[in-house]
């Protein structure tokens, strides 16, 4: 038999590749000749031909929509939710073969929903319209992971929802205005500061993507218990219009993500540019006029300048909106010229912050005047506040602190590195992206700007040891995983050389007592070989990629070394204590 696959989800991450991939597969043993068209951002897309649908006798579309159904009017064709093909895609692919019909666009594909229409259809029996919006410090991993998760848990609880990623590459399947005024609910599920202005006057959940990913469905049914009315200014209100404090309120955690998350990129390039200046030799951006002084300058002089000060002023942005930017940045480049450097950033956004806050509120002009508050008023105090703060009490002890934390990462004996590189490793394996995972991360991070690269090298490294781990258990204990959970595994070893723990976690949620400890123990492993034998990454992110490029880490067979090794003591350590009995839930969200 002939056969058309297509298959899409609504992040176009992993569950749209993982089912293509098995509904291939399965459709191979039974004999057909199958063509796939995946709708995902993992692959290109490439749409089947004309002469393709022409000889096909059998269209199977795992989609909530037929992608362009013009085409297949005529023809034979079956489609369901692209979760329904995962657990027994050969049932499925049978099931499409038996129940396919004529297709006929007009008549069978569900008319598109008009925003604006009555809400009535959408209340009935429960079911609500939601809206929204997920995003992380990286915009990576979890990000996506969690619309994933949210999209098939709304479906699943019969509710209409879509939603907004808002990641590294900026946002995708953004939000009209008409879905968001027809929306009965809006979950924002952030661990950055996100505009909620255009949401005003809906009901608004706020949540982590931890949560989101974690706990999909009681997420939602919180949302709909929980939801503030959020106000024109940002606030949630309740009924009786009091500001309300709960989810709405941000601490200093995710006042932290934000900056970090706008201070990446900045780290990223400058780290690549100052590795590629090392290709022409380690000391050759000393002459000037060549190409690698003109990369060094680029990298080290300029992006890894901007650091302090972009961390500093997205943090203010976070806590005052725009008008803590301009003082943030100016007390993180007063930070940097101290030699404050990132404690010095951090301590500087969140006092420009706090300051351009108190002023928002507390100063009050005549309305003649009031329009120049924000472009006059508050950027003047709050930097000369933040200023003089940085110039005569903090600044000169957070910079003797830090040249001595710099001193001793530098100076330290092996045993020193090795308990740091434990401490570490273990840390980012403890939560496979949650908040300790991420304060490891960002002390790595920080550490680039006064030129130690030694724990990034070993953060990254024990990143990485999490979903790597689950892959080759899944692969060496095949007895002991269903054939869904060893595709998972597929997807979450190459997960861990991209850098995303977040590959393990449908099995850390389902057996944590096993998943986390043996982790742990993996993770510290490649830390404290990562910090003994001295390797040092000049760039944070990209994984097993990054090795590609001379220079950006070293020693690189070592490096490899202790990331093999972590992974082999996770994977094969699970494979000997995973009770084979014992399911993951596997719900394809990476």
């Amino acid at each position: 038999m002939n056969a058309i696959i297509i298959t899409a989800c609504p992040s176009g991450m992993a569950t749209t590749f993982l089912a293509a991939r098995r509904l291939e597969q399965a459709a191979s043993r039974l004999g057909w000749q199958a063509r796939v068209e995946m709708h995902g951002e993992l692959e290109p897309l490439t749409p089947v031909t004309v002469e393709q649908i022409a000889e096909a006798d059998l269209v199977v579309v795992a989609a909530d929509h037929v992608p362009a159904p013009e085409r297949f009017a005529g023809k034979r064709l079956y489609r369901a939710a692209i979760d329904q093909a995962l657990p027994d895609p050969r049932a499925f692919l049978e099931r499409a073969s038996r129940e396919a019909s004529d297709f006929q666009p007009s008549a069978q594909e569900p008319a598109p929903q008009v925003a604006g229409a009555r809400r009535d259809d959408a209340r009935r029996d429960g079911a609500r319209r939601i809206v929204a919006v997920t995003a992380c410090p990286t915009g990576v991993a979890h990000t996506f992971m969690a619309a994933e998760a949210l999209a098939e848990a709304g479906r699943s609880l019969g509710h209409e929802i879509r939603v907004e990623t808002q990641g590294s590459v900026g946002a995708q399947d953004q939000l009209t205005e008409e879905e968001i005024a027809a929306a009965d609910l809006v979950i924002l599920a952030c661990d950055i500061e996100v505009d909620a202005a255009r949401f005003a006057g809906k009901p608004v959940y706020r949540t982590s993507t931890g949560n989101a990913l974690k706990k999909p469905k009681p997420t939602i049914e919180a949302a709909l218990e929980e939801a503030e009315v959020e106000q024109a200014g940002g606030a949630a209100s309740s009924g009786q219009g009091e500001a309300k404090k709960g989810s709405r309120e941000k601490g200093v955690y995710q006042h932290l993500l934000t900056g970090v998350s706008f201070m990446l990129p900045m780290v990223v390039a400058g780290g690549l540019l100052i590795a590629l200046s090392f290709v022409f030799g380690i000391e050759a951006f000393q002459e000037e006029g060549t190409l690698a002084a003109a990369l060094m300058q680029i990298g080290g002089g300029t992006a890894f300048a901007l650091m302090v000060p972009v961390l500093a002023g997205y943090i203010a942005y976070s806590i005052a909106d725009r008008p803590g930017i301009a003082p943030g940045m100016i007390g993180g480049m007063l930070a940097s010229e101290i030699g404050a450097g990132f404690i010095g950033g951090i301590l500087a956004g969140f006092l420009a912050g706090y300051v351009a806050l108190a002023v928002t509120r507390h100063v009050k002009l005549p309305s003649s005047v009031e329009s120049l508050k924000p472009i006059l008023i508050i950027p003047l105090i709050a930097s000369l506040v933040t200023g003089l703060t940085m110039i005569y009490v903090v600044g000169e002890p957070v910079a003797a602190i830090l040249s001595a934390l710099t001193t001793f990462l530098e100076n330290m004996g092996s045993a020193n590195a090795v308990l740091l590189g434990i401490l570490l490793g273990a840390m980012m394996c403890f939560d496979l992206g949650g908040p300790v995972n991420k304060a490891a991360y960002t002390f790595g991070v920080g550490l680039l700007a006064s030129e130690t690269y030694g724990p990034m090298a070993a953060i990254m490294a024990a990143g990485m040891v999490p979903a790597i781990g689950m892959g080759i258990a899944s692969f060496v204990a095949r007895h002991k995983f269903s054939e869904p959970e060893r595709e998972a595994g597929k997807a979450s070893f190459v997960l861990g050389f991209c850098f995303i723990s977040e590959g393990a976690i449908p099995f850390a949620a389902k057996d944590p007592l096993r998943v986390i400890p043996v982790c742990m123990v993996g993770g510290a492993i490649t830390g404290a070989l990562s910090m003994l034998v001295g390797a040092k990454l000049m760039a944070p992110h990209g994984g097993i990629f990054v090795l590609l490029i001379p220079n950006a880490i070293n020693p690189v067979l070592l490096y490899l070394a202790a990331i093999v090794i972590g992974s082999l003591v996770t994977g094969l350590g699970y494979a000997a204590i995973k009770r084979g009995s014992q399911a993951v839930a596997v719900e394809a969200r990476a």
